[in-house]
């Protein structure tokens, strides 16, 4: 769905076999798998991926007058993971590279472009280890998935393309997540996207929706070339080069169409890259095993919970939780937008025990909805937080007005007994507007510039530049390539381009 470059080979990423220990008055956890190793836990069976499901929550109340107010019905604590027995594809097949070979089925291309992206996949295993590495995490759901809907096991491969299996990879059109939605596609496929969630980036939800459009766009093509070139290109602009075809005569297959120059390695990319599985020993590649159980399970979340309590929990580390839950913004879970997280499977039967356990309060934030325009240093006096932790906390830049209606995180005060409501959870958003003097610019990079060197340019701090346009510092520009900046309203139009 977005232009990639191929990065260049870098060291391979050690994996680490963590021992968790934990407190005396805690449940201790199993000996971990190893992320590259191939056998399973003794006396062990690993729990399926559970389905998500979303509790029943009540009618919110509201407060037009913005106070920090209850905004969901409390609940029992209770949180329970689905276990399920192991399937026979998981008990005859120990290596998942073994069963996505099982079920490969997209026809080949005669093209010089497969060749050449063969030989730069299998030239830097470095960069095919780490890909692995993080693939290791989220490939065995997406396989099993695939299997479900009888679908060619060469789209379980396809994060590799789009992302190098990095759920937070996000393009410079704005395509986010493993399968690289844009933002209007993603909501077509119910994504939600608001101020505390992104599920472009969430591995089931997003999995379940690039599923459903791939799906869809076999259903209208019947050709599994045309399918993928849509998910890159469009269906429309396809459907155009297909007519185009047709109505000169011309073959109407991927190898024939006119179409950008992404789009035509994009297929081959995908080919290549699934011959390599296919016999590695061709190419000379050794893949790291990626053993056939799961790596997650799910665990329900009926109350508002802080994201440090359920790492202390499950024996976790924050950088594990958030890389199996990526969708979520903010150092709190919303039970009612947020059902169900995501724990490494030996994790989540411990984080079940000591949460039945577990008597302090769940949740340290919640939610105010801004009665009218404000600024930062207002609400946070309103809230009793500090104007730079509100900032943070909610990712404002400086010289921002809140807008009216927005949902900010807070400070969760002892007065507060009920959770975030559905609707709010749901829905929230966080709109900002410059503050008086300040206007919104769309600003042309020039050629060769970055996000630093721009900066500099226009007189705005890098970190400011960074942020408003979700990008980092070091980013390198496309020529006239157009940035978000606030600027003051007399800034001098020969800066601009």
């Amino acid at each position: 769905m977005t232009s990639h470059r191929y990065p260049g080979a870098a060291w391979l990423a050690a994996l680490l076999v963590v021992t968790l220990t934990g407190c005396q008055t805690m449940v201790q956890a199993p000996s971990p798998v190893s992320a590259m190793g191939s056998g399973t836990p003794a006396a062990t069976t690993p729990a399926s991926p559970a389905r998500v499901t979303r509790p029943a929550t009540a009618t919110p109340a509201t407060d037009a007058g913005g106070e920090l107010k209850d905004l969901v019905s409390a609940e029992p604590v209770t949180s329970q993971v689905a276990q399920a027995p192991q399937t026979p594809e998981e008990t005859s097949v120990p290596d998942l590279w073994d069963r996505i070979r099982r079920g490969m089925a997209l026809p080949g291309i005669e093209s010089s472009l497969v060749r050449t992206h063969e030989v730069w996949y299998a030239s830097r295993p470095d960069y095919m280890g780490r890909m692995t590495v993080r693939a290791e995490r989220y490939l065995f759901y997406i396989v099993e998935e695939v299997q479900r809907r009888k679908l060619p096991m060469e789209l379980a491969l396809l994060p590799f393309i789009e992302s190098a299996f990095n759920p937070q990879a996000e393009s410079r059109a704005r395509a986010m997540g493993m399968w690289q939605f844009m933002p209007a596609t993603g909501r077509h496929f119910d994504l939600a996207q608001n101020h505390f969630r992104d599920e472009r980036r969430d591995v089931m939800a997003s999995t379940r929706a690039a599923l459903d459009y791939l799906e869809q766009l076999y259903a209208e093509f019947q050709d599994w070339h045309l399918a993928l070139a849509s998910y890159n290109w469009g269906e429309g602009n396809v459907r155009r080069a297909v007519r185009r075809n047709a109505n000169a005569g011309k073959p109407t297959t991927y190898e024939n169409l006119r179409m950008p120059r992404e789009t035509r390695n994009y297929v081959p990319k995908l080919l290549a890259f699934a011959n390599i599985v296919k016999d590695p020993k061709r190419f000379q590649v050794a893949l790291p095993i990626i053993p056939n159980h799961p790596y997650f399970d799910a665990v329900t979340i009926t109350r508002d919970i802080d994201v440090a309590l359920v790492t202390e929990l499950a024996r976790i580390s924050e950088e594990d939780f958030r890389a199996l839950n990526p969708s979520l913004k903010h150092p709190v879970i919303l039970a009612a937008g947020t059902p169900q997280v995501l724990l490494p499977w030996e994790n989540a039967a411990l984080f079940n025990t000591n949460l039945a356990e577990y008597q302090g309060a769940l949740a340290s934030w919640t939610v105010y909805v801004t009665p009218r325009n404000m600024n930062t240093a207002r609400i946070a006096r309103t809230v009793g937080m500090s104007d730079t932790e509100l900032r943070q906390v909610n990712d404002i830049p400086k010289g921002r007005v809140v807008r009216k209606g927005s949902t900010l995180l807070v400070k969760r005060s002892a007065k507060v007994k009920r959770d975030v409501s559905e609707r709010i959870a749901e829905t929230g958003q966080l709109k900002l507007t410059p503050i008086d003097g300040t206007v919104v610019n769309r600003i042309r990079a020039k050629a060769g510039e970055t996000v630093a060197s721009m900066a500099k340019r226009l007189g705005v701090s890098a970190q400011s530049l960074a942020k408003w346009n979700r990008l980092s510092t070091s980013t390198r520009l496309a020529k006239d390539q157009r940035l978000t900046v606030y600027l003051p309203r007399n800034y001098g139009k020969r800066n601009r381009r």
